[in-house]
């Protein structure tokens, strides 16, 4: 739905489907009743995410012309899409693989191209899109320095041949995407600060000679090409885990003229470690939350304010009663419309602080709740799907109305 600061929706990886038949079953039994709670008298967008076997099913006449149809129907738009997990994200571990195949790979570079074209062909007009991704590989994949260094260069020069599509489809028909670029914990890049050091330092140096070329422009329209589609997801759980300053990471990417394409709206869990106490409570409370589904990351601050990076939970367990470490905060996306979850709590003040930013001087018009750990919550907590959903959206949407900006 179209808010003052921008339109909000929720990413549709909640919904289980690997398929798109089995996918679009799921946005037909849920979506209608979310937008009957949040937005019945206007038009709701939807974050759209699509694996790749879901893309090319998609990616079909038939099957396109039915999907618009339905969103002329339900008065639904899609302007965002989650081009980040390639692969089944329901009911497998996926841990480290929901980088796979990374940005080294041409599978990446065709999947990403393929979401580009689905998501051309279902913007409304006037509007911007954008394609949220991994930030380039798992780190912990590349055992030297040398084959990082190669990895993050041919990473950028395959994103850069995704730009070189999108500059194209701009000067063709003067619709704006952009591909947003998600830092995360153990990605190759994985903090707001190691994001704008690869674009200044790699993308761009890389991309100036490459778009002028290709374009028959100077070096400056070239930068200022690739920074129209090369932007920033600025998933706030993941900037939280790092203990990232929100207002600076987004006053310096407003200096150096770097968009951000979108804002993720998600929670991490988070902990003070007592100092003369037992931590067992603090122990069994993160204890719960080891699923072996996805990966947790666990970054520790130390007595210091340095941090420590745990690459998942166990591995932080472990290691619970180091005394130089004083808090925790973990990757979860845990629902957002509450902060306590017994003995820890989220990082939902995080996200009080973004949209705090977003209301004063909106960087970007792309809003997107991302949760799909729901089974943490209390029982007493816990609502039907699409009323968990509607929650959300609405507490995000009393955020944006009473925080003072």
């Amino acid at each position: 739905m179209q808010l003052p600061t921008g339109h909000l929706t929720y990413c549709t990886n909640i919904h289980p489907g690997e398929n798109w038949p089995s996918h679009f079953a799921a946005l037909k039994q849920n979506f209608p009743g979310i937008k009957a709670q949040l937005s019945p008298d206007a038009p709701m967008g939807i974050g759209l995410r699509l694996s790749n076997v879901a893309s090319t099913e998609l990616d079909q006449f038939t099957a396109m012309s039915q999907f618009k149809q339905w969103l002329a129907d339900n008065d639904a738009y899609v302007f965002t899409m989650n081009g980040f997990p390639y692969g089944e994200f329901h009911h497998i571990v996926v841990k480290d693989q929901v980088h796979a195949p990374d940005w080294t790979t041409k599978l990446r570079v065709d999947y990403t191209l393929r979401m580009f074209r689905i998501l051309f062909q279902l913007l409304p007009k006037g509007m911007d899109g954008g394609i949220s991704t991994s930030p380039l590989s798992y780190r912990h994949w590349y055992s030297t320095q040398e084959e990082f260094k190669e990895a993050t260069s041919l990473a950028t020069r395959n994103i850069l041949e995704v730009a070189a599509v999108l500059i194209k489809k701009y000067r063709e028909t003067g619709v704006i995407m952009h591909l947003d670029i998600e830092p995360e914990p153990d990605g190759i890049l994985e903090t707001g600060e190691e994001f704008i050091q690869w674009y200044e330092q790699v993308l761009l140096p890389m991309g100036r000679d490459i778009v002028a070329k290709k374009f028959d422009v100077d070096e400056d329209e070239a930068e200022n090409l690739i920074k129209q589609h090369i932007t920033l997801c600025y998933d706030i759980c993941h900037f939280a885990i790092g203990y990232e300053e929100h207002q600076n990471i987004i006053d310096q990417l407003a200096e150096k003229g770097i968009e951000v394409g979108k804002i993720q709206i998600s929670a991490a869990l988070k902990a003070d470690l007592p100092q003369d106490a037992d931590r067992e409570e603090v122990r069994a409370a993160f204890d719960r939350f080891d699923e072996p589904t996805y990966l947790h990351q666990v970054v520790a601050k130390k007595v210091t304010g340095h941090v420590k990076r745990y690459p998942d939970l166990p591995e932080a367990l472990a290691d619970i009663e180091n005394p130089l470490m004083v808090q925790w905060r973990a990757h979860f996306h845990v629902p957002i419309f509450t902060e306590e979850y017994g003995p820890v709590q989220s990082t939902q003040s995080d996200i009080m602080d973004v949209l705090r930013i977003q209301k004063k001087n909106s960087f970007t018009n792309h809003l997107e709740v991302e949760t799909y750990t729901w089974g943490v919550l209390p029982d007493a907590k816990k609502l039907p799907i699409n009323d968990s959903i509607a929650r959300e959206l609405n507490w995000v949407k009393d955020q944006l109305s009473n925080l003072s900006s």
